[in-house]
């Protein structure tokens, strides 16, 4: 086997890990299997919309569903707001850079933002506001970029209006 098709085969059973938790995350909501596209960008985004529902019908997330959810929101974020400047961590499923500005190198980021995978969703989707997630305290962000609010939300939801960002 090559390595290119190697790569393609874990692209195959990715994609068929994604479906499959969007099919059962579907149907503890009541809905028929994903019948939409097959690549992962629309598997993604529909394994997202599939969690931020269960949540609105206050329903724990199929543990699948919801690393796929926070996955491709974390990297939603990380394309519309390209950098290195800040840290994003949603343990134990995601992490990435964004946020344009100084970036670091070595060692532990000077900007860090924390938080667990439900919070980040309903962030991410615009159901809670950076200022009151914050004041809660169910987000650790140390340094001074470490401000989410000017990118909140990444996924516009449905029937909302005005664009994603």
């Amino acid at each position: 086997m090559t390595a290119a098709s190697d790569r393609a085969a874990q692209r195959l059973r990715a994609a068929q890990r994604l479906r499959a938790a969007l099919d059962e995350q579907r149907a503890n909501l009541g809905e028929p299997a994903w019948a939409g596209p097959g690549e992962p960008e629309a598997l993604g985004r529909a394994c997202a919309l599939a969690v931020i529902q269960a949540l609105g019908a206050g329903l724990t997330p199929v543990p699948e569903a919801l690393r796929a959810a926070a996955r491709y929101l974390v990297g939603l974020l990380a394309a519309q707001a390209p950098g290195r400047a800040v840290e994003v961590r949603v343990p134990p499923y995601a992490a990435a850079q964004c946020i344009p500005g100084p970036r670091h190198t070595r060692g532990t980021p000077a900007n860090v933002v924390e938080m667990d995978p439900v919070t980040w969703i309903r962030l991410a989707a615009g159901l809670t506001s950076w200022a009151d997630t914050v004041a809660a305290g169910a987000v650790r962000a140390s340094g001074v970029r470490a401000d989410l609010g000017p990118y909140l939300p990444v996924l516009e939801m449905p029937g909302a209006s005005g664009a994603e960002h």
